[in-house]
């Protein structure tokens, strides 16, 4: 019972396949008070994996770095809904983070530590080297006025050798 177009662009992340014991999906509005309720459903999906406590608290911040993004620079604190998707495949959780806000004019100098468009509210310009530390990979892409997709990943539960 879709009858808003915005969710049109999530359903084109969906995989028709026999995936879906796999994937876990949310969407939530653009609140701050909204952040830690995704890093729980997140936190509870990645559960059947048996992660460390380390695992979990390293999830639970990229994902917290990802949707608190979304609302301060893709939506610069305007309304929107935030889309994240979850996908486990054998150990490894595959994270997208999705907003349809401003966009990164520069992804590079965006992803330096340090960096921050928004001074003045006091942002440390850290959230994507959060990300890049806690979890294995890290993709963004982003196009302005159309939103930013975060793609994140982690092997859960294997030891370094």
């Amino acid at each position: 019972m879709k009858n808003n177009e915005k969710y049109d662009k999530y359903d084109n992340l969906r995989q028709d396949n026999d995936t879906h014991d796999n994937t876990m999906e949310l969407i939530i509005d653009s609140k701050s008070e909204n952040e830690s309720f995704a890093r729980v459903v997140v936190a509870s999906f990645v559960a059947r994996l048996d992660p460390t406590l380390e695992e979990i608290a390293d999830i639970k911040t990229a994902v917290s770095e990802a949707v608190t993004n979304c609302i301060i620079h893709g939506y610069e604190g305007k309304k929107g809904k935030i889309y994240i998707k979850c996908t486990l495949d054998g150990n490894t959780l595959t994270l997208l983070v999705n907003d349809e806000g401003v966009g990164i004019e520069d992804i590079h100098k965006a992803m330096e530590p340090m960096y921050t468009t928004k001074p003045q509210l006091e942002r440390s310009g850290m959230g994507f080297s959060f990300m890049e530390a806690f979890m294995d990979e890290l993709v963004v892409s982003s196009e302005i006025n159309k939103g930013t997709t975060i793609t994140m990943k982690k092997l859960i539960g294997v030891k370094d050798i």
